[in-house]
């Protein structure tokens, strides 16, 4: 799937993939204001760590050419632009690429100031902007290939022998959530290890959550996997821990919304299980995730904003009327439940950091 047909810049709006109704039709999105833009984040029809950065940077450019055409002034500009960046507060990649790419209203003066804009939008430079913004999608292309083909080699190291010594086999990976091409531009995070797995020849099959309550795995991996002619199986999330148990797993692979500075992980409500499961079972369970995505001013797992979504996503209509629920969007795993967090850099324990 090429990047373009995932999310792009063209003619002054956005398109987008709409991702809320993978994998039965096929729409994209076309969004020419900063509202439409929020609501496509907000329903997720925009979603993915790395992809949220992307659209938060087009968002930016977006702004601008809205500005223009409504005269904003340099407060509105500054709000709009803030309100994308806040959309969604635990994918810390959101709101550090909207603060880049903001920064070029002001230059290295409004970089110095956090990406402060301060400058009414009927003067910004809109194409400066516009080409800051487009160079987040092509960098996250890269950056995604990248960290696959370092991930896979960690993999291939640390499972690729058998019990009983037997030198190199095909891999069986279990994966939470959707971290591929549609969340991340390119091959994507965890699922571009597990792709580049194949690519090699050293992947089996693949283990799939469905992640409920919006079922990302079921109904986006799950179509990635296909797309690519990858063997999955899918599963219900509370297998999941089961399954690695049984000894049916070799590695759990996953992505990530934010890491802290201490190496704890906020990633799709779920994840933690897995990693409890992995730790037990003595099997790698990895995290991967561009440098980005690693946030120096988050202390610890604590210090993560959670995202508390809509009761309704979890009652739906099985539920009997009246039935109130708790739906995290995410949980944290400590450090010292992951083997190893991979970048598109570097391979480190996250006590290393």
């Amino acid at each position: 799937m090429d990047t373009a047909d995932v999310l792009a810049w063209r003619d002054g709006c956005i398109e987008a993939l709409d991702q809320t109704v993978l994998p039965h039709q096929v729409r994209t999105l076309r969004i020419g204001t900063v509202d439409e833009l929020i609501d496509a984040i907000t329903r997720l029809a925009i979603r993915g760590a790395p992809l949220l950065g992307a659209a938060g940077a087009l968002g930016v450019a977006l702004a601008v050419r809205q500005g223009k055409t409504e005269r904003w002034d340099a407060v509105r500009l500054t709000a709009e632009i803030d309100r994308i960046a806040t959309a969604r507060p635990t994918a810390v990649n959101l709101a550090r690429e909207v603060r880049a790419v903001a920064a070029h209203l002001r230059g290295e003066a409004g970089a110095a100031r956090g990406g402060a804009v301060g400058i009414d939008a009927e003067v910004a430079d809109a194409a400066a902007v516009e080409a800051a913004a487009v160079g987040v999608l092509a960098e996250a292309e890269e950056i995604s290939r990248r960290l696959s083909v370092r991930g896979a080699a960690f993999l291939r190291g640390a499972c690729g022998a058998d019990r009983e010594g037997r030198g190199d086999r095909r891999l069986r990976v279990h994966t939470h959530c959707n971290t591929g091409a549609l969340a991340c531009l390119g091959w994507g995070t965890a699922l571009g290890v597990i792709r580049a797995l194949a690519e090699e020849g050293a992947l089996d099959h693949v283990i799939v959550d469905e992640t409920r309550p919006l079922l990302q795995g079921a109904r986006l991996t799950c179509w990635e996997l296909d797309q690519l002619g990858i063997e999955h199986r899918l599963i219900c999330d509370g297998a999941g821990p089961f399954l690695i148990s049984q000894g049916l797993v070799d590695a759990v692979v996953v992505g990530a919304d934010r890491i802290a500075a201490n190496g704890d992980v906020a990633n799709k409500i779920g994840t933690y299980s897995l990693a409890l499961a992995a730790h037990r079972a003595g099997i790698p369970f990895v995290v991967a995730a561009p440098e980005s995505t690693i946030d120096p001013d988050t202390p610890d797992g604590a210090a993560i904003p959670i995202e508390l979504r809509a009761e309704e996503e979890v009652t739906g209509t099985a539920a009997p009327a009246g039935t109130r629920a708790v739906n995290f969007a995410f949980d944290v795993t400590p450090a010292e439940l992951i083997t190893v967090i991979v970048t598109q850099n570097r391979v480190v324990k996250p006590q290393s950091f």
